[in-house]
């Protein structure tokens, strides 16, 4: 049996702790995320948010916020509901927030692996999103401190401690030294 967004929203009413995506018709409920995984989803959030919000260029959200995606074969019924760890979506594509799931797909996703999780489907997620229409997906590795960043039809690129991070085609200006990411270290 297949699963809808609606039979999701239920369960979710039911059960509001869960994180919960609606991938091919089945419903996967999300573990909670190592501490170190979250705070650089936090980090990038906040730099993120800082450079977006001040410049008016969309919205900045984390990986709470669930994303209706449009199915491959444009069949309604198998319609995913993704959430992206952080998501950017242009002003113009989302005038106005909303107090429901959004119906697109977010203009850049970020997935950030955590300990329990695995490169490939996360590398999957990204693709899927990018398929979709996502202009960048970008994916941090805190295990071997790399950020890879994807676009539809281009080899990965892979960026290390010393490099920078930066989105033109989306953020124009925005950069940021990819060891800012990694939580720091207190005496």
């Amino acid at each position: 049996m297949s699963l809808t967004i609606a039979d999701l929203e239920q369960l979710q009413n039911e059960h509001p702790e869960w994180q919960m995506e609606l991938v091919e018709g089945n419903i996967v409920i999300m573990g909670p995320s190592d501490y170190e995984s979250e705070e650089i989803g936090g980090r990038l959030l906040t730099f993120l948010n800082m450079w977006v919000l001040s410049r008016k260029l969309g919205r900045v959200t984390g990986s709470s916020a669930g994303f209706i995606l449009p199915s491959i074969d444009n069949n309604s019924e198998k319609r995913n509901l993704r959430a992206p760890d952080v998501s950017f979506v242009k002003a113009e594509r989302l005038k106005k927030s909303k107090r429901d799931f959004v119906e697109l797909v977010p203009d850049l996703v970020v997935e950030i692996k955590s300990k329990s999780d695995r490169i490939k489907p996360l590398e999957e997620k990204i693709q899927l999103f990018l398929q979709l229409g996502a202009t960048v997906g970008i994916l941090i590795d805190p295990d071997n401190l790399t950020v890879t960043v994807y676009r539809f039809n281009q080899k990965p690129l892979i960026l290390k401690n010393h490099d920078i991070l930066s989105v033109p085609e989306l953020l124009p200006g925005w950069e940021l030294a990819v060891s800012e990411l990694w939580p720091p270290e207190f005496e």
